[in-house]
């Protein structure tokens, strides 16, 4: 069946001022948060200070129904979802969504609780293979290539570290060579930089873009990713990003969960400015209800309603669904952040829900000094992390 992400790709190389837009579903987080990846459950018999989550089959019919509902052009999973969805189930063999699969998991999205990893610069690692996602085992057969997923998340971490900085680009152009030779395409994830004093926070969306950039000079068509996923740094960085090269194809990360009011006017203002891809993951995985924040992504993005009235809409399906949102229209209508539009007064931000340095007490080489921290601090902490890494 013809994907609608190859046509929309198509379309956008073809007009870069089309309105097609490429929405994703981000469900790989199990790759990064292991128990708390699924997203808190919902119970009436739970007490409130107790935290329970998701089980992975409930997290993995999420991925069912949204796919059947096919408002996305992208289903990212694991490799195991994957292979459970993919090549077990054939999820994806009568649907226009595109599987995709996390192609490699470096150590700052280790994110577990008690964990140290995210504290440290981050280091290249794979668990997933090419040929696991494609076909399920260590080596496939020509044939079987086409059995799972043929499209991968690549993920690369800038620190302004030249030594650890060169380990990252070895370990992507390793990849970039196997998948070249395994006819496996991509598309290409720059976090910000996880040492907070690793580049001024006003200077990280023009040293993302130079990273990028810099990163794909070298790399010729057949090696190049089909879009990038990125953090939202405001208009400038995307407008500089697209009028340097538009063939790049920016998409943007969820980033923080934040209100409804945030998601809806992120992906409208990122849109505006050149964006033509959105991934997002914790923005849908915690909505009250997923179907119906997805459609509100496609009616903004398509150009059918405002953010402003697409919240409006979202509470009200949530009322005649009998759900009760976690915020009041009032609150869920507000804008947490400081960097969507022109208008912002901020001159520094790190960007969407990326950690900020000076807001835990930190140990002399900069990392979180978690001794220090009060219970209710670690916890925003490890929280404000996750929303950097999976939006």
């Amino acid at each position: 069946m013809e994907k609608s992400l190859d046509r929309k790709l198509a379309e956008i190389r073809r007009n870069y001022a089309t309105r097609t837009f490429i929405l994703a579903d981000a469900k790989d987080a199990d790759m990064a948060f292991g128990i708390a990846s699924t997203g808190p459950r919902q119970s009436p018999e739970m007490h409130p200070q107790e935290l329970r989550f998701r089980g992975l089959e409930e997290y993995r019919q999420a991925m069912r129904d949204v796919t059947a509902q096919g408002l996305v052009d992208i289903m990212l999973m694991s490799a195991s979802s994957n292979e459970q969805l993919t090549i077990q189930e054939r999820l994806f063999d009568a649907s226009h969504v595109t599987p995709a699969a996390r192609a490699n998991d470096t150590s700052d999205i280790h994110v577990l609780r008690g964990g140290v990893s995210p504290q440290q610069p981050a280091r290249p690692f794979r668990t997933a293979t090419i040929d696991h996602i494609q076909c399920g085992k260590a080596e496939c057969a020509p044939e079987e290539r086409i059995l799972g997923a043929n499209l991968g998340l690549y993920s690369i971490t800038f620190n302004n570290d030249p030594a650890r900085d060169l380990e990252t680009l070895n370990a992507f152009k390793r990849f970039r060579l196997e998948a070249e030779a395994k006819g496996f395409r991509y598309f290409l994830e720059v976090f910000d930089p996880n040492v907070p004093s690793a580049v001024a926070p006003e200077k990280i969306g023009q040293f993302v873009n130079d990273a990028i950039v810099r990163a794909l000079a070298g790399v010729t068509e057949r090696g190049r990713p089909l879009f990038l996923k990125m953090v939202y740094h405001g208009p400038k960085a995307m407008e500089e990003l697209v009028n340097y090269d538009p063939t790049l194809i920016p998409g943007v990360l969820g980033g923080a969960a934040g209100t409804t009011y945030d998601a809806f006017k992120l992906i409208a203002e990122a849109q505006k400015y050149g964006a033509r891809v959105a991934l997002f993951g914790r923005k849908i995985n915690n909505a009250e209800h997923q179907l119906a924040f997805v459609e509100f992504l496609r009616l903004v993005v398509d150009g059918v309603v405002s953010p402003e009235e697409a919240v409006r809409a979202y509470h009200g399906v949530l009322q005649g669904l009998n759900l009760k949102p976690k915020r009041s229209l009032e609150d869920d209508m507000r804008l947490t952040t400081d960097i969507i539009s022109y208008r912002s007064s901020a001159v520094a931000s790190p960007g969407l829900g990326a950690p900020k340095a000076a807001d835990a007490p930190r140990r002399p080489d900069g990392a979180p000094d978690f001794s220090r921290m009060t219970p209710a601090e670690k916890i925003e902490w490890n929280q404000r992390e996750r929303d950097r890494v999976f939006g």
